[in-house]
């Protein structure tokens, strides 16, 4: 089973997706597969939280900020994967030469759709970043629209897509392991 989890920072989704991941996994493999390269403070406080969060359920951390599949290469495909997040995953590729990589999005909208072929159970985490109606520099928007790509290519791929906000989940597509 696979399930798309988006919306707005700080609303819950990790917790959420976590949860969906432990049921997912009946007692088998468990694995959080970490996007996130930290650049700051604010990121390492981050990453300790989520490393927190997991701590003693089981979930072994597979480093991987680029190429997503090649976490697959250490890991049980039967097992659960909880993927967190598909919005970092895309700035690492998009921006990890300095520059802005457009070919990123597809790319990484390809190896998810991998990624999801390829194992019983996968939980991706995204981040909701379209309610403003600010314009942005070419980069920001660049990426706002690749994060789409991505987010609307997982969202039709997935079994179940739900969104959480204020903690609160909204199902759109599907329905949650139980």
């Amino acid at each position: 089973m696979t399930v798309f989890i988006s919306g707005g920072c700080k609303n819950g989704k990790s917790s959420f997706a976590q949860d969906a991941a432990m049921q997912l996994s009946a007692g088998g493999k468990r694995y959080s597969v970490a996007t996130m390269q930290p650049h700051d403070d604010e990121d390492e406080a981050r990453v300790a939280r989520h490393v927190r969060d997991r701590d003693g359920l089981g979930f072994e951390t597979l480093e991987c900020g680029t190429d997503i599949l090649s976490c697959l290469e250490h890991a049980d495909k039967d097992g659960s994967f909880l993927l967190d997040s598909v919005t970092a995953l895309l700035a690492n590729e998009m921006f990890r030469d300095g520059g802005l990589d457009k070919a990123a999005p597809a790319r990484v909208a390809d190896g998810l759709m991998n990624f999801c072929g390829s194992v019983k159970n996968a939980v991706f985490v995204s981040d909701f970043l379209y309610s403003d109606a600010a314009r942005y520099d070419e980069w920001t928007e660049g990426y706002r629209s690749g994060l789409a790509l991505v987010d609307r290519a997982l969202a039709a791929r997935c079994d179940t897509v739900a969104e959480i906000s204020a903690g609160i989940c909204i199902m759109h597509k599907g329905e949650l392991p139980v």
